[in-house]
């Protein structure tokens, strides 16, 4: 009996329950834009904010960074990542691998209310991209992706697959200025709808469009980096400016504020 009670104080035990919530609500936070790219995120304001410990914050970094959501740099601070090239060219080719590979083994799974589901999710982007609704368009674009990922059944891809989406979604949120061809987008996911729906579907064929889909929206990507990149060389910069501190702006606090209650 000594020797268990010995080697559970070996194990680092701490309730998750606040970490879960803080980091949902600053990944919340982080995808809708309240914090941008290259912004500081204070311990000190977070504790104020919401009369917590540093400990849970340090955790919720910890979450935020394996995410990829977030940079800890030792001796500055804790910082919203900045979005290269080279983050693209890695996440998106090893998506459009596991992301293919899981509609080929949910092909074969699929049933009559995962087909509904994404039936009504393809209608819903359609609505939005009729009235170029950014905001919603995502949110039922990645809703249609998640159903058929999760209808694969293989829980180390759907787990996988979840944290790069994660990471990729953001980087569709970060760029507020950059606009896709919606209804081309539209008529992409109508044509995996109509694999999908088909009892006579190649599953090979389903992987292809879904990994095409998305290796197409690599180049696009890269394209607009790169244009933004030559814009800021062509204008000339009177100051550099450092990576802002955000002392809590107040829509990230009530959104924060709502997501750890």
């Amino acid at each position: 009996m000594k020797n268990f009670a010995s080697k559970l104080k070996a194990i680092d035990f701490r309730p998750a329950g606040l970490v879960e919530k803080l980091s949902e609500a600053m990944t919340e936070a982080i995808l809708e834009g309240v914090f941008k790219e290259g912004d500081q995120l204070t311990e000190i304001d977070l504790q104020k904010q919401f009369n917590i410990s540093r400990t849970p914050i340090r955790e919720s970094f910890r979450v935020l960074e394996k995410k990829g959501l977030v940079e800890v740099i030792p001796r500055k601070g804790t910082f919203v990542k900045r979005i290269s090239p080279r983050d693209i060219e890695e996440h998106f080719p090893v998506r459009s691998v596991l992301e293919g590979l899981a509609a080929k083994q949910a092909y074969s799974r699929m049933n009559a209310n995962t087909l509904e589901l994404m039936e009504r999710a393809l209608a819903r982007m359609k609505i939005a991209a009729d009235n170029e609704d950014t905001k919603n368009y995502w949110k039922q674009h990645v809703l249609f992706h998640e159903l058929f990922i999760d209808a694969c059944g293989n829980q180390l891809l759907i787990h996988m697959l979840k944290n790069l989406r994660m990471q990729i979604m953001w980087y569709r949120l970060s760029y507020q200025y950059y606009q896709e061809d919606f209804k081309n987008s539209y008529r992409t996911h109508e044509r995996i709808m109509g694999l999908f729906r088909s009892k006579n579907t190649d599953p090979d064929r389903l992987e292809a469009a879904v990994r095409n889909h998305i290796d197409v929206a690599v180049h696009k990507f890269i394209g607009y980096l790169d244009q933004q990149e030559q814009i800021k060389r062509s204008t000339p910069q009177v100051l550099s400016r450092r990576p802002g501190r955000v002392l809590v702006k107040k829509s990230a606090a009530d959104l924060m504020e709502r997501g750890i209650r």
